[in-house]
């Protein structure tokens, strides 16, 4: 039977944060907080798979929302403005000229509350927010629960819901930081992405509004091959990122849970697959510079020190008629789903 245990993880800002650590019928464990419904800790066979910090201090301090779970609007909107049934709408502009993971104050900064259950398949807790009229400038009073589910087959499996008050936008993801190798990097680590065609964006990150073919590009991870082999490849949209930072176009019916992405250590064998009912995937290669963030034990996080793979509707889709809607209106459901198993 898997089990579900909780303890008290510190003080924040809103009151007590909390972990609750779910461990399958293998002994593995995934642990979560309340705080930002935050995957913390990923451990299979003893070896950490995501990138974090062991106590709470690291996650109210400067970190780059590390396992945290992004709302209103994962990516980034243009000039943080978008508009909706003619109305113009102001977002904080937290990241160049541009909004970010829906400003400044998000849900990875919220104190979230929580539900937890256990079964022979699996454990799971619930996460649950409001978000009120206006937050971050956003239209509607947001509900959202995000339940995270532990199971015997060493699945991750995220399920996202939310309604609305009003008309509003809304695109919800999650940024684990994964590596599944013992190497400091995940250069050497083979990807495979089941897309076709990848969102070119300009120099602040924007996508240009049309979609390109991966064929013949840095970009094409049809086949799999190593994350390293073209993370630095003298190619405008490489340059601009200083690395991946970017949205795939996953193949297949949108709405349909489908699997989008291999990640493969060569070395150990250690597999990560990767399921969504979401059209996309940002690929970010945590492209950092040497030293500008820490992890566990204060850990430098290395260029290229970790995958993150965060599904997802399209950047800026409120200000691009081309892309998949991310509207949300009062009586709909926004609804989504997010595998990662490891084998």
């Amino acid at each position: 039977m898997s089990e579900t245990s909780t303890k008290p993880w510190g003080k924040t800002p809103q009151g007590e944060a909390q972990q609750f650590i779910l461990t399958n019928t293998h002994g593995n464990t995934a642990t979560l907080s309340n705080y930002g419904a935050t995957i913390t800790s990923l451990k299979i066979n003893g070896k950490e798979m995501v990138l974090g910090f062991n106590n709470l201090t690291g996650y109210l301090s400067n970190q780059p929302y590390y396992g945290a779970t992004i709302g209103r609007y994962g990516n980034r909107i243009a000039k943080g403005e978008f508009s909706l049934d003619g109305k113009t709408y102001q977002l904080p502009i937290n990241n160049g000229p541009n909004c970010l993971h829906g400003g400044v104050e998000t849900f990875d900064k919220k104190l979230w509350r929580s539900s937890h259950s256990n079964d022979d398949n699996g454990a799971e807790v619930t996460f649950s927010l409001e978000s009120e009229d206006g937050d971050q400038g956003f239209p509607g009073k947001l509900s959202v629960d995000v339940t995270f589910s532990w199971t015997s087959d060493n699945e991750l499996k995220i399920q996202y819901r939310a309604t609305t008050t009003e008309p509003t936008v809304v695109n919800l993801t999650n940024h684990a930081y994964f590596n599944i190798s013992d190497a400091p990097t995940v250069e050497g680590l083979l990807l495979e992405l089941k897309a076709s065609h990848y969102i070119p964006v300009d120099e602040t990150s924007i996508p240009l509004g049309y979609l390109e073919t991966v064929a013949g590009t840095p970009f094409d991870f049809t086949a799999a091959k190593p994350v390293g082999q073209d993370v630095r490849a003298n190619h405008p949209q490489i340059k601009t990122a200083n690395g991946y930072d970017h949205t795939w176009v996953i193949d297949g019916e949108v709405g349909d849970l489908r699997e989008f992405a291999i990640l493969t250590d060569p070395v150990s064998g250690r597999k990560l697959r990767a399921f969504t009912t979401e059209p996309g995937v940002q690929v970010f290669t945590a492209n950092f510079v040497e030293g500008q963030f820490t992890e566990r034990d204060g850990k430098p996080v290395l260029p290229y020190g970790a995958i993150c793979l965060e599904t997802q509707h399209f950047p800026d889709s409120p200000n691009q008629p081309n892309f998949p809607s991310t509207e949300l209106r009062p009586g709909e459901v926004y609804e989504s789903t997010t595998i990662y198993r490891f084998e």
